[in-house]
């Protein structure tokens, strides 16, 4: 009400000083027929003004504020000159010069006004009258027609019927598309409130994909998003995303895909809105019969007991934090959530049963996106995903889905592998040896590391594998082999991923770095990272890391004198030393240990480096 008060005064303002403005001219004593000229002006503007008391308080108050204030201003250079036309005494009428010239710069910036305030009136007139978005540039915006546009897509959608607001809003979605400015210009003149609610209050499909394609093509500046989330986004899109028509869903994950992506407070609004239950269960749709027909051909009864165990565990700690949705049932199909929930009922899961298959793909490629952004850098919301067995239905679509899908989903179990690296919690609750999740993932991982040539693919999927290498035991070396043979792959990245890796087997800090370097040794690995390290400069830091780790923890291995590891170590490029003090210590070490085994009489000591 208080912002409604403050636009009526403003208007109320205005039409008082257009009507002291034609009193004086009715009160000039020269320039009569300019002042008449200026008087007809001012009585247009005034009737302008009044239309815009009437409908102020339901109208969009960004352009009418700009245009009123732009109006009270030449108004009030009316009022100064008109003044002058009054009847005065001698000295007045020689020391004032007044000049048809002011006159006719008056005039003009009264017919501005004019225009302005007419452009006002046909905006609320094609409103009412159903008759289309106003495409004519009012002359406040004649420098800038973007403006115009904006001013019109929104006061569209604010009060237009529902065919001009899909087209409004799809008009905006096309000027935030085209470049940075637009988009700013757009949530300056207040585009972000109307567009959430054409998103929430709406049921036409059309509406919330037009709404929710412009709120995406905002959302690419931590600003842009902020602005959305200050405006009570969040919970709006979380919503929508739940209940809305698979084409509509696939919009919306894109919008809180990139929303995470930009801004780290919005990607931590939409795990506190629950938004990860419906993304999972969104991802998982279609797949819950294979999952429970491959599950219950691998597993034993004990297990899946064990699985159930653990839903009901984790639907009670769900349950406990969620306002929006229901908790998973207690049984195997509770990994996916209840379709008729939020739905309602049989019919519209018939409806999603009998969705086109590519509205079903983009839907999955736009969850997966979603949940590797939420997931990214968040130990948190890594967890979340977990929790709501995430991680089967990601290693299900990493096997059966092919490009953006596969890589969104390696991608999303990537930042949870690295969450759960840096998080002893996390990697002992989702990556324990007997979880038929964590099994399920690390097999598919194998699976792209060894039969899948892409290394777009291939990076994430070894990445993946170096975050978990504490999570396996020493006689786990299937992974190890595979990580290996890539130390020769042709990509560099893929290459020095899979040093990195390795390295992080047999990192001083992995309770079974001894066994892993022997397995690596054993598995031939020498040679290929003797190789990486004439590659270049990012392959020859972590294949010199790796190298050190193995000369400390198997540098009795004739391997190692073979391999001419000592002499690759002494010949290490000194400015890459200076660079990386720390390297410089560890090759210091690896080199001292080498000499103690290799050298002499002392090959055979036991070396305990102080």
């Amino acid at each position: 009400m208080a912002e409604e008060k403050r636009i009526e005064e403003e208007l109320t303002y205005a039409i008082l000083l257009a009507e002291r403005v034609r009193s004086t001219v009715d009160e000039a004593d020269s320039f009569k027929a300019e002042c008449n000229h200026v008087g007809k002006h001012v009585d247009t503007i005034v009737e302008k003004l009044r239309v815009q008391v009437r409908s102020a308080q339901s109208f969009y108050e960004r352009p009418v504020r700009r245009i009123v204030t732009e109006v009270c201003n030449n108004l009030e250079r009316a009022l100064t000159l008109v003044r002058k036309c009054k009847r005065r005494n001698i000295f007045h009428r020689v020391v004032t010069i007044i000049s048809a010239t002011d006159f006719r710069k008056l005039i003009n910036l009264l017919e501005t006004s004019v225009g302005d305030m007419k452009w006002l009136c046909s905006i609320l007139d094609s409103n009412n009258s159903n008759s289309g978005i106003v495409i004519t540039l009012p002359p406040i915006a004649s420098n800038d027609p973007i403006l115009a546009w904006v001013w019109s897509s929104i006061s569209f959608i604010h009060m237009g019927p529902l065919p001009e607001k899909i087209e409004a809003a799809n008009q905006l979605a096309s000027l935030a598309h085209d470049n940075d400015r637009n988009k700013q210009i757009i949530v300056e003149e207040g585009g972000v409130p109307p567009l959430l609610r054409l998103l929430n209050e709406t049921t036409s499909p059309d509406a919330q994909i037009a709404a929710a394609t412009s709120l995406y093509h905002l959302s690419n500046d931590e600003e842009r998003v902020m602005t959305i989330v200050n405006e009570v986004g969040v919970p709006i899109i979380v919503k929508v995303l739940a209940d809305s028509p698979m084409r509509v869903q696939a919009w919306v994950a894109r919008l809180v895909a990139r929303m995470a992506e930009h801004n780290s407070i919005a990607q931590d609004d939409f795990a506190r809105e629950n938004a990860i239950r419906p993304l999972v269960t969104l991802l998982s749709f279609e797949t819950s019969s294979d999952d429970r027909k491959s599950l219950v051909g691998k597993q034993s009864i004990h297990s899946l007991v064990q699985i159930n165990k653990e839903m009901e565990k984790n639907s009670l700690f769900d349950s406990k934090n969620n306002h929006l949705y229901r908790p998973y049932v207690s049984s195997f199909s509770s990994f996916h959530y209840s379709e008729g929930s939020s739905r309602g009922g049989n019919s519209q899961r018939r409806e999603r049963e009998n969705e086109r298959p590519e509205v079903k793909l983009k839907l999955k490629i736009s969850c997966a996106e979603a949940l590797w952004m939420l997931a990214r850098g968040s130990v948190l919301n890594s967890k979340r995903i977990t929790e709501t067995k995430g991680l089967l239905c990601l290693a299900k679509l990493v096997e059966t889905g092919e490009g953006e899908l596969q890589f969104n989903c390696l991608m999303t179990i990537k930042e949870i592998t690295a969450a759960g690296e840096s998080n002893a919690d996390l990697r002992r609750a989702a990556f324990k040896t007997n979880s038929p999740a964590a099994k399920a993932v690390v097999d598919q991982l194998l699976r792209v590391i060894k039969e899948l040539d892409d290394p777009k693919l291939q990076a994430p999927a070894i990445r993946s594998i170096g975050s978990l290498a504490r999570t396996f035991p020493a006689r786990e070396t299937r992974v190890i082999g595979p990580l290996v043979s890539h130390l020769s792959n042709k990509s560099p990245e893929v290459a020095a991923e899979a040093a990195i890796a390795l390295g992080k087997f047999a990192d001083p800090e992995n309770f079974l770095c001894n066994a892993h370097a022997k397995a690596i040794i054993e598995f031939n690995g020498l040679p290929p990272l003797m190789r990486l390290l004439r590659v270049n400069e990012r392959t020859q830091l972590h294949g010199l890391i790796l190298l050190c780790y193995l000369a400390l923890h198997a540098g009795n291995n004739g391997a190692l004198e073979q391999a001419r590891v000592f002499n690759a170590l002494e010949g290490v490029d000194q400015k890459m030393l200076a660079q990386f003090p720390d390297l410089k210590e560890l090759v210091s070490k690896a080199i001292y240990h080498l000499k103690f085994y290799h050298t002499g009489p002392h090959s055979q000591r036991l070396l305990h480096v102080p």
